[in-house]
């Protein structure tokens, strides 16, 4: 047999029985419809509870934030990525997260080849900013390890650890 043929005896076979229960609902709702209905009626309940049980309290739990104190020793980590390598960028002014053009790091000294300081590196905390509303959202700090070290500038407080 070809799939052609395994397919039109499958679709006859569907509608042959779909046919056959469509028959048998509409024989029982003429002789006995408070049954015809109560079974409606059950299967649209399950549904209903089947649908609007699902889920949790509906309430959304956020990562604590983590206490940061100044002179304290962190290590830096971006939660945002999976790249090891991946840079953090110490900014000069708090929230100046804005987009950098990058060529102008080139050819400068110390200070500005130390911008980007790797994950992992440890630092000292020297100072906290608020911003929206939300205490300490900013932080200053001072490297304390690597060919970086003693440079300071500004990271979001997530990226400390």
């Amino acid at each position: 047999m070809s799939n052609e043929e395994n397919a039109k005896k499958t679709v006859d076979a569907v509608k042959e029985t779909g046919g056959k229960l469509l028959s048998s609902m509409m024989d029982l709702k003429e002789k006995n419809p408070k049954v015809f209905f109560g079974i409606v009626g059950g299967v649209i309940f399950l549904l209903l509870v089947i649908m609007l049980s699902g889920g949790d309290s509906g309430t959304i739990s956020e990562p604590s934030a983590k206490n940061l104190v100044a002179g304290q020793r962190y290590v830096l980590k971006n939660p945002n990525t999976y790249e090891i390598e991946s840079p953090i960028k110490l900014l000069p002014v708090p929230g100046s997260m804005a987009a950098f053009d990058d060529s102008e790091d080139e050819g400068k000294g110390k200070v500005e080849s130390c911008r980007r300081i790797a994950q992992g590196t440890p630092v000292i905390i020297t100072g906290f900013q608020d911003f929206a509303g939300k205490k300490n959202a900013f932080v200053n700090v001072q490297v304390d390890e690597g060919q970086c070290k003693g440079s300071s500038g500004w990271i979001s407080a997530i990226d400390v650890q």
